[in-house]
């Protein structure tokens, strides 16, 4: 079979030679490529005549896959996928992978930094004490000890999230689908998301983006929300409704937010209304992204090309 990586997943060329070399062995073709392209026609050609095509988080439409019949497997090393087109790939009987559980630490741990961004104002703090000449005063923040949080999705991450805040001694209540004894042993206490959005002092969303969780955070949530309480999320931005939200933080119904995600990937356009918005801390996208998460990634992805090519296929999601 052939096998091609058609971006590059932030780890050295080393190891990727290194991860492709068990391709080889078995017998079969392995190409990656250095460089990363959204252009429709590029990844055409690059993927052309591949069995297995690996990919990070760059968008695969379906104006791809649709030409592309020797293709059987597109395997993501990121854990949603919601930037392939899963129709098209359906249509063609194309498998889909992921590799879940790589950045569940990353994210987790980006949750708390917000949180303490948000609660002890860091970047204004840093801000601030740049002007030399027109220092505005002190600070004064926002414990977690002692604080309600809210895990809106009790999977791998939102449990790594809540063993986190645990650490910090905050209480601990969750909503999810189903109730999971991991997270009652935790120490998690489930209540339904109205008790949830109204109940806690944080709240941080680690739901995946599908039909059924898209705008899960609706206006209506938001407003159940305490005017002490803030929000982060490290999940996918359309669970949200971001236009409320900012609304909600100019008006000071809502203390304050840490977003990492947003209804489109960055560049953000100028008028965002969470580009704006009052006691907002905003990242880039970047709660996967860290040195010890992109070495597990190519681990995950490599282990899920060669499950496939010993016709034990892995973390299929389609």
């Amino acid at each position: 079979m052939k096998v091609k990586l058609i971006e590059p997943l932030r780890v050295p060329d080393a190891l990727i030679e290194e991860l492709g070399q068990a391709i080889k062995v078995r017998g079969h073709e392995f190409k990656y490529y250095t460089d990363k392209t959204t252009d429709p026609e590029e990844l055409y050609t690059r993927s052309q005549g591949a069995d297995i095509v690996m990919i990070a988080n760059n968008p695969y439409p379906a104006e791809v896959i649709d030409k592309l019949d020797d293709l059987k497997l597109i395997n993501v090393a990121f854990t949603g996928v919601d930037h392939v087109d899963g129709p098209a790939a359906k249509a063609k009987s194309i498998a889909i992978s992921n590799a879940a559980g790589y950045s569940n630490q990353a994210v987790a741990e980006l949750v708390i930094g917000l949180t303490l961004d948000v609660y002890r104002s860091l970047t204004a703090g840093d801000a601030d004490i740049r002007k030399a000449d027109a220092f505005p005063g002190l600070i004064q923040g926002r414990e977690i000890k002692g604080k309600t949080v809210g895990i809106v999705g009790t999977g791998k991450i939102g449990l790594m999230t809540a063993q986190l805040f645990k650490a910090f001694g905050a209480k601990l209540i969750g909503y999810n689908r189903s109730e999971k004894q991991e997270a009652i042993d935790l120490g998690i206490e489930y209540v339904s998301l109205d008790e949830l959005m109204a109940q806690s002092d944080i709240v941080s969303i680690h739901l995946p983006l599908s039909d059924s969780t898209r705008g899960t955070i609706s206006r209506e949530k938001l407003e159940l929300m305490k005017e002490s309480a803030i929000l982060i999320n490290c999940a996918r931005g359309p669970i949200i409704d971001n236009d409320a939200l900012a609304e909600l933080l100019n008006a000071d119904k809502i203390a304050g937010a840490g977003i990492d995600v947003f209804d489109m990937e960055p560049p953000i356009p100028a008028d965002y209304p969470l580009l704006k918005a009052k006691n907002a801390v905003l990242t880039p996208h970047v709660a996967y992204l860290t040195d010890e998460a992109m070495v597990l990634r190519a681990h995950i992805a490599f282990d899920n090309t060669l499950a496939f090519l010993d016709g034990k296929p892995t973390n299929i999601v389609n």
